[in-house]
């Protein structure tokens, strides 16, 4: 009996013991959603069927987190959500009088912070500036400066206190835009460098706020190396791991932008641990920080990082009925027929060949410029669109992205350092018919690097750029630089390095992304805008889709004006990397 009630007295002064220790720390959990591309529902409406992730299941998994009494829960966004599923291109562009998709269904969620990403500025002035001001949440980009006045065209940063816990969010956005977006897009900002950008914040939320956590909101990759960079490169686009390793204060830093999604932790210029985590796209997974912090002392901190599978969560009733409205309005949108194409036609082809699929946007950019040469690229990796019926839903399969179309001047000369500048991102200088064709990335012992198994293309797909207008072929056994011929222009005319001739790209690429103009051919990254002729007035999409319309029937086809040689070398090297890219 005696054993009994000593063992009660010992359960009774662990238990307060505990309610203690519990009173002494505070739990907060950070969730991070980023690259949410308008992946809002859990519908696909580009491809017309239902997908395994969304808002809508992030919001389960939320309320699921927010249940828990002994946490605070604090939800934030990474950036670029206003570009992707039709929702947005709807909101942005169609359904303007009214508060903004994405307004509401964040607002709906409680976001307590949000980061700005380049996706979120492509829509222009009109678009943004209204959705800042119907966020209930700050939108913030410290290091996007008003020409103007000097300050932060967006808010640098946010204070949140939960409990005893005072956080401060720092948000800064990729300063590659320029290189992607026209100027007229984000004029009056200056897109600084996000490593001193982040020196000069830091020291000022040190100073002004004493948080006793400082969380870094990054729209900026990790790869400081993409596109000819490095650690030095003044505005690198991917700074989020330099910023953490060389501006000491950060305890966590959560970015986006690169879709890749990361949980590590690197030691930053005072040998402090640094956990940088990111979610990946289309709400496939969110990025999740665990902190425990005692209140006795405040630098005694626990933190951890998850990376959670949406997949696993159902989508919440509650906000399907809630945005239900929305849903069925879009769907009407995107359902509505446009044309009739008489072929399938998919992306897959345009990898190692002439393709239907790009040369049907090549033929509508010659048709609406009236240039000389189109460049255009695949902007999807496996993207359809079959015979029968076209709709407007189809047009975000057929062109991804809302670029503008510009005319450009450029040299002969320069026409075909671009191309070899392409093709050598594009394709290997294959050693003989065994070999592959297209451009992987190796290892130390020259075999292939895979990432979410599939193999890693040395560039981007969408930077694969093929031009029209001129007839021209690629010797795949020559390196780089010394691979194209160009014969002449495909009406006969004669084609001439030293003469100009009016060229169509998007404005991707004539702003220099990719770097087909500015390391391809070498054309001053200042100098870029004086090339321009004119410009479309709204996105590309909107004039193929009108195009389609007035033309109504559509054969698509291959416009056969380059090859690749040896053919049979290139024939043998697309079947076997179809295959590694394709048939899993």
């Amino acid at each position: 009996m005696k054993l009994i009630k000593k063992c009660i007295s010992l359960f009774f002064v662990l238990f307060i013991l505990s309610l203690t220790i519990n009173a002494q720390t505070v739990k907060l959990k950070f969730i991070e959603t980023t690259d949410v591309h308008g992946s809002i529902f859990p519908y696909d409406f580009i491809n017309d069927k239902k997908t395994s992730t969304s808002l809508s299941q992030v919001y389960t998994y939320i309320k699921q987190e927010r249940a828990k009494k002994d946490q605070y829960v604090i939800l934030l966004d990474a950036g670029d959500i206003l570009q992707g599923q039709p929702v947005v291109y709807y909101y942005n562009f169609e359904r303007t009088s009214e508060k903004h998709i994405v307004a509401q269904v964040m607002n709906y969620m409680k976001y307590d912070a949000g980061t700005v990403g380049n996706h979120d500025i492509e829509p222009g002035h009109s678009v943004y500036d209204k959705i800042k001001k119907e966020f209930n949440f700050p939108w913030l980009a410290a290091n996007a400066v008003n020409v103007k006045t000097g300050k932060p065209y967006f808010l640098p940063y946010k204070i949140l206190n939960k409990g005893e816990i005072k956080i401060a969010v720092l948000g800064l956005i990729t300063p590659g835009i320029p290189m992607w977006l026209p100027k007229n897009i984000w004029s009056g900002i200056d897109f600084k460098d996000m490593i001193k950008t982040a020196k000069k914040w830091v020291k000022i939320i040190k100073e002004k706020e004493k948080p006793d956590l400082l969380i870094g909101l990054f729209h900026s990759g990790i790869d400081y190396t993409y596109g000819n960079q490095n650690a030095n490169t003044p505005r690198n686009e991917n700074a989020s791991e330099l910023v953490a390793e060389q501006v000491p204060g950060f305890d966590v830093v959560f970015m986006g932008h690169d879709h890749q999604g990361w949980n590590y932790s690197v030691k930053n210029v005072l040998g402090k641990d640094v956990l940088i985590l990111g979610g990946i796209n289309a709400a496939r997974t969110v990025a999740v920080s665990n902190i425990s912090i005692s209140l006795k002392d405040k630098s005694k901190k626990i933190i951890t990082g998850e990376t959670i599978d949406i997949k696993k969560y159902k989508p919440d009733n509650a906000f399907l009925k809630h945005f239900k409205k929305n849903f069925l309005d879009v769907k009407k949108y995107t359902s509505k027929k446009i044309g009739t194409f008489t072929k399938t036609i998919t992306t897959r082809d345009s990898f190692f060949e002439n393709s239907p699929f790009v040369d049907l946007v090549q033929k509508i950019q010659l048709k609406i410029t009236g240039a000389d040469i189109s460049f255009a690229s695949p902007l999807s990796f496996n993207a359809e669109i079959k015979n029968g019926s076209v709709f407007v839903r189809d047009m975000f399969n057929l062109y991804k992205y809302e670029n503008l179309l510009y005319t450009i001047k450029m040299t002969g000369k320069e026409i075909k350092n671009y191309l070899e500048y392409s093709y050598g991102k594009w394709f290997n200088q294959m050693k003989d018919e065994n070999d592959h064709l297209l451009k992987f990335k190796l290892d130390d012992k020259g075999k292939i690097i895979y990432s979410h198994n599939y193999p890693s293309l040395d560039n981007s797909y969408y930077n694969f750029s093929s031009a029209a207008g001129i007839i021209y072929i690629v010797d795949v056994r020559k390196p780089v630089g010394e691979r194209v011929s160009i014969k002449s222009f495909s009406d006969g005319r004669v084609f001439r390095l030293d003469k100009n001739y009016k060229v169509a790209v998007n404005s991707y690429r004539g702003n220099g992304g990719g770097g087909h103009l500015v390391y391809g051919a070498l054309i001053p990254k200042n100098k870029l805008a004086n090339r321009i002729i004119s410009s479309t007035d709204k996105d590309l999409r909107y004039y193929i889709m009108k195009w389609i319309e007035k033309e109504k029937t559509i054969t698509p086809e291959k416009i056969g004006n380059w090859k690749i040689i040896p053919e049979d070398w290139a024939k043998k090297g697309s079947k076997k990397d179809y295959k590694l890219l394709f048939e899993k």
